[in-house]
């Protein structure tokens, strides 16, 4: 491949792009005209407006994307995350047009792009699995009697999809119905496909995630764990590698057991399978997703892999370039997802104007990011910012270094998750790594942040009352001195005259 269109926008599009430079690879980018100004329109060798802001009018046409490759000469199409990374259609459309795909077959995407067949084929690897049904349940009156069976709390799931939607937590029997049938509408909004199934809710659990790699040889590797249990509404805010909480034993059967998860999908490229863990370090399959992950940098840290890099050499028909003992784990990363939200009001989105934007540096500090300042954060697509990622010998010195970095991070014009993943990093739970999924919803309120703010406040008119009267002192000091002079200035000259 000597050109490749990254179809997608902001961070992940710029990310590429360094590592296709890095490869002498020319690079395409595509923008709607929301991002006409945007860092990766500007950074690709060529650009293409390819539509109207909102992504069904733009980012998600796949047919004129593959149109634009055509125009331009590209051998292959990298999809980041998000938009069309996972869509096995478009993944397909791009072989039949004589494109290369970075990225998994259309086989291993329709397979593991549905929990309930992505929890069939692991099944034959004997995968550990949450107690729940195998299949799709639609009928109410059998539904009940299944979560019975399981024992509540359940969880009831959308099949397609993800992000939280469809999904509904039930404590009582007498609540299942009427949370089934919301799951499911939700589901049929969401995805366009209403079927769901029924999990044990499994309390306290940590979302421990694997990297893995396959080539088209065979050879299928895990890059070590991902801790990504911070989150907001089911979303990922925070992550980190490796986690605090596996023994290298557990870590080598979950790393094995991602690795067959893979397999049993023959797949090519990097992707990630996700646990849980409970509180007795039991883990059970979630899923896998077919693409690179938003937190792919924290593994990029601690093994030195370039994941991109390993992508497009898939891609291009090579081995995988290591071996899984190869690997070793290499210090401590962090990732905090810096999103224009507003934490002291639920996580709302906020739109405006960076006024102010100047990236923190220095030392174990990594930023990858889509915006400068003066831009404009788009309503028409995630509200994440940036990825402030840092790097240190060990996890002390990795959140020291966070934290360092949150501090020197200027931006003004929008709220953001700054202060929200400070207040977190400085939290004992998540210091000593005694934490969960639920950590939002048992330490954090909007009022620990406002609470902050006042003190802050509190301190900068302590520190500003104190210069005041230092240099109201000198003033008068001063003038008092002058005035003394003055006066001595003012007798030799008349002495003289």
């Amino acid at each position: 491949m000597k050109k490749i269109l990254i179809a997608n926008r902001g961070e992940i599009a710029v990310r590429v792009m360094r590592t296709c430079k890095e490869m002498g690879i020319k690079t395409v980018a595509v923008y709607s005209e929301a991002d006409r100004t945007s860092p990766h329109v500007k950074y690709a060798d060529e650009a293409v407006c390819i539509g109207p802001p909102p992504s069904n009018q733009s980012y998600l046409l796949g047919d004129k994307l593959i149109e634009v490759c055509k125009q331009l000469g590209v051998d292959g199409i990298h999809p980041g995350y998000g938009f069309l990374s996972e869509n096995a259609e478009f993944a397909q459309k791009v072989s039949d047009a004589k494109l290369i795909f970075i990225g998994p077959s259309p086989e291993a995407m329709n397979i593991m792009g549905d929990k309930l067949s992505a929890k069939a084929a692991a099944k034959k690897y004997n995968i550990p699995m949450v107690p729940g049904t195998d299949g799709a349940i639609d009928d109410v009156e059998k539904a009940k009697i299944t979560a019975a069976e399981v024992g509540f709390p359940i969880l009831i799931k959308a099949s397609a999809g993800g992000g939280g939607k469809g999904m509904r937590i039930v404590e009582r029997a007498e609540d299942f119905e009427e949370q089934m049938k919301l799951a499911v509408s939700e589901a049929k909004s969401a995805f366009g496909n209403g079927a769901v199934f029924i999990e044990r809710y499994v309390a306290g659990p940590r979302h421990i995630e694997i990297q893995v790699l396959g080539d088209t040889h065979g050879n299928i590797v895990h890059l070590f764990e991902r801790e990504c249990s911070i989150q907001r509404r089911h979303q990922k805010v925070i992550e980190e590698a490796p986690s605090s909480v596996l023994t290298p034993a557990l870590r080598e059967a979950m790393g094995k057991c991602a690795v067959d998860v893979a397999r049993a999908c023959n797949y090519v490229g990097a992707g990630t399978v996700e646990f849980l863990l409970d509180e007795t370090s039991n883990f059970y399959f979630l899923e896998m997703n077919t693409r690179l992950q938003v937190e792919h940098p924290v593994t990029e840290m601690i093994t030195g892999v370039d994941l991109v890099k390993e992508q497009i050499e898939i891609a291009r028909g090579k081995k995988i370039s290591f071996t899984q003992k190869d690997l070793k784990i290499l210090g401590h990363s962090l990732e905090v997802r810096v999103y224009a939200e507003d934490p002291a009001n639920q996580f709302l989105p906020d739109i405006g104007t960076l006024q102010t934007y100047r990236r923190p540096q220095g030392n174990g500090v990594r930023v990858d990011d889509g915006f400068e300042e003066g831009m404009t954060i788009p309503i028409y697509y995630d509200p994440m910012i940036s990825k402030l990622i840092s790097y240190g010998k060990n996890r002390e010195e990795a959140i020291a270094k966070m934290l360092r970095a949150i501090d020197e991070y200027e931006i003004v014009g929008v709220q953001t998750t700054l202060k929200f993943c400070s207040f977190v990093l400085r939290h004992e739970a998540f210091v000593s790594g005694n934490f969960d999924t639920h950590f939002v919803k048992k330490y954090f309120t909007a009022d620990k942040l406002i609470s902050e703010d006042a003190n802050e406040l509190e301190i900068a008119a302590l520190i500003s009352a104190y210069y005041y009267n230092t240099s109201k002192k000198q003033a008068i000091s001063v003038t008092s001195e002058d005035a003394k002079n003055q006066s001595n200035w003012r007798k030799n000259r008349l002495s003289q005259n």
